[in-house]
Formats: C-alpha cells, structure tokens, sequence
C-alpha cells in the first residue's frame, strides 16, 4: 500500500512538470519588436528583424542610396536563390561607433547546429551603416544577412 502511495506521488509528479512545460512552451512570447531607428544600433537590429520576418520591403527600405544599390527584385531575389540566408542564425546587436557620417555596429553572430551534442559558437563581426539625409543606412552587414554582389560595378566582358 506504502508503494502505491510512493508510485502514484511520483506519477503525480510527473504529470504535473509535463503540464507545466506544456504551458510554457504554448504561453512563450517571443519578443522581437522593431525599435526606433534613430541611432545605428536600432537601424542594424530593425533591418536584421526585418530579414528574419521575410519582411523585404522594410528591409529594402534600411539599404544605403549608394552607387549599384541592387534594384528592390534583385534583393528580394538573393533571399529567394540562397544567396542570403539568415536561417538558423542569431545576432545580438551590440555598441555603435560613429565617426563623421559613417558608423559601425558591432554584431555577435550565434550559428545553431542540428546536434543535441554542440553547443552554439558566436563569431565577432560588424555591421557598416552610413548617414544619409540624417538618416542612417545599412552599407553592408554580416554574409548571412547580405548579398556580396548588392553595390558591386556589373560585370563587363
């Protein structure tokens, strides 16, 4: 009798941490919210979210008026052929320096693998914005969020 008490406790136990993992898995809030766009930290991190919700109008709209600026079918095509692919990359956006009218935001890149066994690797790179019209715009960010060929001089045989 002593057992089934024992057993029943445990089973009891047990139902109750799956319920209660359930309820946070379903109740989870994933807080991602575009931010003001006023200094280079908010322009890198609002383009970056942008790229994530396959927003590519708002993303398009973060890009430098820079010579060769990729037409709007061009960006949104790199996405599409796996030219640029944020998949399964997280970035956490870090401090800015600016110097006349360009800025560089340092970005922590955190690359996921599909083993339960690794762990994630953050790798150190940086995103380069310049101030045009008072506002600040992407000139060029991390491979996973940019296409190497927007603003390069065509091609010519």
């Amino acid at each position: 009798m002593k057992q089934d008490r024992f057993l029943t406790g445990i089973l009891i136990g047990i139902g109750l941490l799956i319920l209660l993992a359930l309820g946070l898995f379903f109740t989870r809030q994933d807080k991602r919210d575009y931010i003001a766009d006023d200094v280079p930290e908010g322009v890198a991190n609002n383009y970056v979210l942008a790229v994530l919700n396959k927003d590519y109008e708002k993303a398009y709209g973060y890009l430098a008026d820079l010579e060769n600026k990729p037409t709007y079918e061009e960006f949104r095509q790199s996405f599409f052929n796996g030219m640029v692919s944020p998949g399964n990359v997280g970035v956490d956006i870090g401090e800015s320096q600016i110097i006349g009218d360009e800025a560089t935001v340092s970005l922590t890149l955190y690359y996921s693998f599909n083993d339960p066994f690794s762990t994630r690797t953050g790798n150190s790179d940086r995103a380069l914005l310049v101030e045009q019209a008072g506002e600040w715009k992407v000139s060029s960010m991390p491979y996973n969020f940019w296409d190497w060929n927007w603003y390069q001089e065509p091609y010519k045989p």
